[in-house]
C-alpha cells in the first residue's frame, strides 16, 4: 500500500510572506490560525469584550497592510502579529482612559438645559406677532387689553380709567382677545 503524500500546513511565517505579496487566501489561512491568540491577548489588556473585538479586527488590518515589514531574521509571525496586538491593546487602554479623563475633567452639569439661541428668537418673533396682532385691534380695545393685561388693572379699574361702562369695557375686551387669538392662531 503506497501512502498519500498531505501537504503540511503552511507555517505562520510563509502564510504572513504571502500576505506582503498580497495573497487574500493566505490572509484568510493566517486569519483563522491566529484570530483566537489575537482576541484573547486583546480581551486580557482591555477587558471589554466588544473593544476587543474591534481591537482585533484593527491588529489585523495592520497587518494587510503592513505584511511587508515583517523580518522573518527577526523573529517568528506569530510574535510578530501578537506584539501588534499588545501594542495595539495598550493604545486602546490609554485612549479610552484618556477619554475618561477629559470627560470627568468637563463640568458637564453647568451648561444650559436647553439652546437660549432658539429661545431667544422664538421669544422675540413671539412678541413681534403680539405686538402686530395688538396694533389690528380698535384703539379702545387694545387701550382695555393693555390695562387689563400688561398693567395689571381689574375690569373696574379698567372702566375707571377709561371712564367706560364696566360692560363695555368687558365687552371690547372680549372682543379684543377673539380677534388677538384668531390673528395669532391660537385655537378656541
Amino acid at each position: 500500500m503506497r501512502a498519500v503524500a498531505v501537504d503540511p500546513e503552511p507555517s505562520a511565517d510563509a502564510l504572513l510572506n504571502r500576505v506582503a505579496r498580497g495573497d487574500e487566501k493566505a490572509f484568510a489561512a493566517l486569519y483563522d490560525e491566529l484570530a483566537p491568540a489575537v482576541l484573547g491577548l486583546v480581551r486580557r489588556v482591555l477587558r471589554d469584550p466588544a473593544r476587543s473585538e474591534e481591537v482585533a479586527q484593527e491588529v489585523f488590518l495592520q497587518v494587510w497592510q503592513r505584511a511587508h515589514r515583517f523580518d522573518a531574521d527577526r523573529g517568528r509571525a506569530r510574535t510578530w502579529v501578537l506584539t501588534l496586538a499588545h501594542r495595539r491593546a495598550v493604545d486602546a487602554v490609554r485612549h479610552d482612559q484618556a477619554a475618561a479623563d477629559r470627560d470627568k475633567r468637563y463640568d458637564w452639569t453647568g451648561g444650559p438645559e436647553h439652546d437660549e439661541v432658539v429661545e431667544e428668537v422664538t421669544t422675540r418673533l413671539e412678541h413681534e406677532q403680539v405686538r402686530r396682532c395688538l396694533g389690528s385691534l380698535t384703539d379702545l380695545q387694545r387701550e382695555a387689553v393693555n390695562l387689563a393685561y400688561y398693567r395689571g388693572y381689574t375690569y373696574a379699574e379698567v372702566a375707571s380709567l377709561l371712564e367706560a361702562n364696566p360692560a363695555t369695557v368687558k365687552t371690547r375686551m372680549r372682543d379684543g382677545l377673539i380677534r388677538l387669538r384668531d390673528c395669532l392662531g391660537v385655537p378656541a
